[in-house]
């Protein structure tokens, strides 16, 4: 009759546990919430195409660069990281666009992506306490019911702010002087822990609509 008892015990202890474990696998997520592919679009078929992350961070920014253009490129598709070809001035000053025709007129570029943070949501949620009830049959035992409920007697509730980061990305055809838009996406990354973590889920998930989409072809 002992068993039963241990059984539910471990159960309770296990509580906790899988709260940590839902919690970072949330902070860990990330997904596409919508994408368009511009249904006009009939130019031709991109050769060489340059990837540009907008970003303060300049370090986050060549890494995200560098990872992009290497999940991208495909047999026939050069990519190209922003990083090799552009000068990384103040990053809080207005771009050069002059600067940045020429770089892609001289390399010969017909397809530009970039990326960029669309918004910050902070949402606060209160958990409120509660208190843990051991099944009606353990109150007959001292030691099943004691058992049983003071591992997890009482959780005071907490706070928890949850944040979801927001990116835009876009590709554009650059085979017209004011560049037409080809593909726009949005991605939301939920409780990540630095702006690596944004730029790492990033790489993953924005091929893998590009390639739904029937913008990129399946990677090998």
């Amino acid at each position: 009759m002992a068993f039963p008892f241990l059984t539910r015990s471990l159960l309770y202890r296990s509580i906790p546990l899988s709260i940590f474990l839902l919690t970072v696998i949330t902070a860990l997520s990330a997904k596409m919430v919508t994408s368009w592919f511009n249904p006009k679009y009939k130019g031709r078929t991109f050769h060489k195409v340059l990837v540009i992350g907008v970003a303060q961070n300049l370090e986050v920014r060549a890494d995200f660069e560098d990872e992009m253009a290497s999940k991208i490129a495909r047999p026939g598709i050069e990519t190209i990281p922003g990083s090799q070809i552009l000068l990384r001035p103040d990053p809080k000053a207005k771009p050069d666009l002059d600067y940045l025709r020429g770089q892609i007129r001289d390399n010969q570029i017909d397809a530009v992506v970039v990326s960029r943070l669309l918004r910050v949501d902070k949402k606060v949620m209160s958990i409120p306490s509660s208190t843990y009830v051991a099944p009606f049959p353990y109150y007959y035992s001292f030691y099943g019911y004691l058992g049983a409920v003071y591992p997890v007697m009482y959780d005071p509730g907490y706070e928890r702010e949850d944040i979801t980061v927001s990116v835009e990305t876009n590709v554009y055809a650059t085979d017209k002087p004011d560049d037409d838009l080809v593909w726009t996406g949005v991605s939301d990354s939920f409780n990540p822990k630095s702006a690596k973590k944004v730029a790492d889920s990033l790489v993953k998930e924005v091929p893998k609509q590009m390639e739904k989409d029937g913008l990129l072809s399946k990677a090998k």
